[in-house]
């Protein structure tokens, strides 16, 4: 299993234990409501996931690239279910 499959199963355990959807998960990182989630909302999902500190930036950075299809560096809701669609 790669490091980044690993990563993916964490998050994919946070979403899925820890909330009843995924709409739910947005609502709980998306703290000011603005209907997108920032790096700094972003470094807490990952914390709650357990991703190791000294990587989270990197995984932050990685995951806006990877699904910022507006390509404005937030995770907007449709770009956030889409990943999560992916990981789950």
């Amino acid at each position: 299993m790669t490091k980044e499959q690993q990563i993916l199963d964490k998050i994919k355990i946070v979403l899925t234990q820890h909330f009843e959807s995924a709409e739910a998960a947005f609502a709980y990182f998306d703290k000011n409501g603005d209907g997108k989630l920032t790096k700094d909302e972003i470094y807490k999902l990952l914390k709650q996931a357990e991703i190791n500190r000294f990587i989270q930036g990197i995984v932050a950075s990685k995951l806006i690239e990877k699904f910022d299809e507006s390509d404005n560096e937030f995770i907007e809701w449709r770009e956030f279910e889409t990943a999560v669609n992916q990981i789950v």
